[in-house]
């Protein structure tokens, strides 16, 4: 199965669905990566400090769908962050990558302290300019932080890949996204390490659509127009959670399930967090 796609503000498309790639960092995360390939995915999420592009760069080289059929992502360390910082670190992500291109460069965090990701996002716009990426965006960005890049330079982020699951469903955020035609991403998708998938609401609109609860999760983000990047080293896994496109919620599911919203939970505010 491979998931529909969904137009970008620059003219390229992106994915209904990603695989995240977090931890597939060894033998098995390449075979893992390479699986999912041949799965139907073509949204491939990495990072510098995941330490997996190498990985993730093998595994493209071991697949043969054509290059220009993947959308392959990556994000700039906080510990980079700077013009002349960002194209080089850019360029080491890239060696790893072992691409001729980039499809999708984001700032990971926007480290406000630091106080460089606007230089670091100016870097981007050149890089772009270059060909050398093909869309540029961030990571963990508020609407605050989103709009001092807009002003700035007039060129707006095309996607913003923040925490978001039924827990956090980030209506404001969104609702910002929408009116600035970015698109969201969603990393934690599942809410990993939590009883997200034991909620009653959630078994409930599983079991009315005969799929599994993690199906129904991930169909939520895309009622939503997000796109969930789901991690799984499991073949069957990863397969189940490619194959939310033959069903829909209803507008009454969707806000069921929305209505589990309590907030973040993983401690990451744009604000505050440090990740270098």
């Amino acid at each position: 199965m491979i998931a529909p796609a969904y137009a970008l503000r620059d003219g390229n498309t992106i994915p209904a669905i990603g695989l995240g790639t977090y931890g597939l960092d060894d033998q098995a995360g390449i075979d893992a990566i390479t699986s999912g390939i041949a799965e139907g995915y073509r949204l491939i999420d990495t990072a510098f400090n995941y330490g997996n592009e190498e990985a993730v760069g093998e595994a493209i080289r071991r697949t043969d769908v054509d290059r220009s059929d993947l959308v392959i992502a990556t994000k700039l360390p906080g510990k980079h962050h700077g013009f002349d910082e960002t194209i080089a670190s850019f360029e080491q992500s890239r060696l790893r990558l072992d691409l001729d291109w980039v499809d999708l460069y984001l700032i990971h965090w926007p480290l406000p302290r630091l106080g460089k990701y606007l230089e670091s996002w100016r870097a981007m716009i050149s890089l772009r300019e270059k060909g050398l990426v093909r869309a540029i965006g961030v990571s963990n960005f508020t609407a605050e932080m989103l709009t001092r890049l807009i002003d700035s330079t007039g060129i707006v982020p095309v996607v913003n890949q923040v925490e978001l699951h039924p827990y956090f469903p980030q209506e404001e955020l969104r609702a910002f996204h929408d009116e600035h035609d970015i698109r969201t991403m969603s990393w934690s998708p599942l809410a990993k390490r939590t009883e997200l998938l034991q909620e009653p609401v959630v078994a409930e609109v599983a079991a009315a659509h005969g799929v599994t609860p993690a199906q129904a999760v991930l169909r939520w983000h895309v009622e939503l127009e997000a796109v969930p990047i789901p991690k799984s080293s499991d073949a069957a896994r990863r397969r189940e959670n490619l194959d939310v496109f033959g069903f829909a919620l209803t507008t009454e599911e969707v806000d069921a399930i929305s209505a589990l919203s309590r907030g973040r939970i993983w401690g990451g505010d744009p604000d505050t967090h440090e990740e270098f």
